[in-house]
């Protein structure tokens, strides 16, 4: 009885303007709770403005004090050359610093990389001492993950602006040490679980090769700086491609170490404690010897100082001279993202010129690709349910790049179970990475890191059963469109494995897509046909011109022996003429 008349007022006009005042207060508090996000936009906006007003002002005034400085010149220098000069004092750190701070200014303007700009740099170059370190007077820039004392690591998150970090982070502490000038932070997709580079503080970055395509993520600022010349040095972090990907898009090489080869102390993340997949931090270049030369200052006392827990191997020079032949793995494809046209030709070309130049090649597929991938890293990257990473989202807005990543970790456990049952015949990839992102219980976890430690082990004894040095594998290029990576995160299949093996995984460009290849591409159904296929297709439309790069394996601490690899690849490859964009 009730009911009936509870139901019979509300179905007339009353109900009708009842309905109307709910509606209106759903809008307002949701309009209320993003209010504190739209005030950190426009308050990151501001800084970056005046960080980059700040920029031109200094390297204005450099120039107008050296008007005989051939900046063109000097931006030209190799890594190994420049630091050669600035020993020497045939170049002032003044000189190369300036040059790099003008230069990142004006491909900001083009790509939307740069966040913020490290003044302190400046303070650092009027009280340097002695000629010390490898990279003395070199401008490095970093992605805005690694803590700058004063300086914000938003992540693309309102949470975190206007938060400067209390001390700089132990890598950064130990580029200082060895001589090095962090100058800039770079752009970063919002929370950093993205191969694209867009968030709502900063905006969208960019690639420099073509505007309309992703520079990668989630070191996607550090790709679009350093491929277009405004940074020859950069460090990255990388938990399922997030250094490779901007490489691999932006036609520079990359490094992923092994996960504890480098310190992690005092980087930004939005998730805690999850230790299944490891994340790494290593450098982004211009070319191998630059990672080399990276690596092997940052391999120092100073980090065994500063992270007791980074075990103290410095870098292994002979492993990275080595001109043994090397018996090298390989495959075309792993069966769970289709390679591109130029992905394939980039591989069987690099084979072609490694087995000429004496190296043995052989054929080799770590096995059981897809369950690695599906259940194992994202099983072990979502093993709460994703329930802290979205903590970091709390009356934030949420960017296109992250796609439905956010929208689908809210839903209950028993509705993705549900998702799962109904989707699975259709959609057989997509509801095995939704069944992953369910949370698990203690022993459950326990159980999923036994797997991938047994997981670990079997590729290894199956690799040495071949007796294999290193690995040759497709790595995803070339870059897509916007906004197309956070739809289509089956294609994480190349790179993602080896964050879960914790293998080092290095990139080279070799090639750039023809028009045959992009022909060809009008046929690519992909292994499923799937959602993940059709958008990956269609993402890669355009893509003439563009860089396609290679991805270099070796197992576990045999960072030497990974470089040593890519240094083989980039030789072969130098006969092509590449040209700046």
């Amino acid at each position: 009885m009730v009911l009936e008349e509870l139901w019979a007022a509300l179905s007339g006009a009353s109900g009708a303007a009842l309905a109307c005042c709910f509606v209106a207060a759903a809008v307002a508090l949701r309009w209320s709770g993003r209010r504190g996000a739209r005030g950190a936009v426009a308050r990151a906006r501001q800084r970056q403005q005046a960080a980059l007003q700040t920029m031109d002002k200094a390297a204005q005034r450099f120039r107008l004090q050296n008007p005989d400085l051939d900046a063109e010149a000097l931006l030209a220098l190799p890594l190994t050359q420049l630091v050669q000069k600035l020993r020497s004092g045939e170049l002032s750190p003044e000189a190369a610093l300036f040059t790099y701070v003008g230069k990142a200014w004006e491909v900001n303007n083009r790509t939307n990389c740069v966040t913020s700009y490290l003044a302190d740099c400046e303070t650092q170059l009027a009280s340097a001492g002695p000629k010390r370190g490898l990279l003395y007077g070199v401008p490095v820039s970093l992605k805005e993950c690694f803590c700058y004392k004063g300086q914000d690591s938003t992540l693309g998150l309102s949470l975190n602006q206007g938060v400067p970090a209390d001390c700089d982070s132990v890598m950064v502490q130990v580029l200082k040490l060895q001589g090095a000038l962090p100058f800039v932070h770079t752009n970063v997709p919002q929370s950093m679980f993205s191969f694209d580079c867009s968030n709502p503080l900063f905006g969208q970055t960019t690639n420099p090769w073509k505007f309309s395509k992703s520079p990668g993520g989630s070191s996607g600022g550090e790709g679009a700086l350093i491929a277009a010349g405004g940074s020859l040095l950069g460090l990255g972090t990388d938990i399922g491609g997030s250094i490779r990907f901007p490489s691999a898009f932006c036609g520079i090489c990359g490094l992923k170490p092994t996960g504890n080869r480098l310190s992690k102390k005092g980087l930004k993340g939005c998730v805690n404690g999850q230790v299944a997949v490891q994340l790494s931090v290593g450098p982004l270049a211009r070319d191998v010897e630059s990672l080399a030369l990276c690596l092997r200052a940052l391999l120092s006392e100073d980090l065994f100082r500063l992270d007791p827990t980074v075990p103290p191997v410095p870098f292994r020079e002979e492993i990275y001279r080595s001109s043994r032949p090397l018996r090298i793995g390989y495959y075309e494809t792993d069966n769970y993202t289709m390679p591109t046209p130029a992905m394939t030709r980039a591989v069987l070309e690099t084979k072609e010129h490694l087995e000429a130049a004496g190296h043995t090649l052989v054929p080799f597929l770590p096995s059981n690709i897809p369950r690695a991938l599906e259940r194992l890293t994202i099983g072990g990257l979502f093993s709460d349910g994703g329930h802290q990473f979205l903590q970091s989202f709390k009356a934030d807005f949420v960017d296109p790049c992250l796609g439905d990543l956010t929208l689908i970790l809210r839903l209950p456990n028993w509705l993705k179970g549900l998702l799962v049952f109904l989707l699975k015949p259709l959609l057989p990839r997509l509801t095995a990475f939704l069944s992953s992102m369910r949370s698990r219980s203690a022993g459950q976890l326990w159980e999923l890191h036994h797997e991938i430690e047994v997981y670990r082990n079997a590729v290894i004894d199956q690799w040495r059963e071949l007796d294999l040095d290193v690995l040759l594998t497709p790595m995803l290029s070339p870059a897509l469109n916007l906004n197309a990576s956070g739809r289509t995160s089956g294609a994480i299949s190349y790179t993602a494995l080896y964050n879960c093996l914790d293998f080092p995984a290095g990139v080279v460009p070799v090639t750039r897509v023809t028009a045959e290849d992009e022909a060809q591409m009008e046929q690519y159904r992909g292994h499923f046909g799937d959602i993940w296929d059709w958008i990956f297709r269609k993402g890669m439309k355009n893509s003439v011109g563009l860089p396609v790069a290679v991805q270099c394996v070796a197992l576990p601490w045999q960072e030497e022996l990974c470089l040593r690899f890519m240094r083989e690849v980039e030789q072969l490859r130098l006969q092509d003429k590449w040209t700046s964009c």
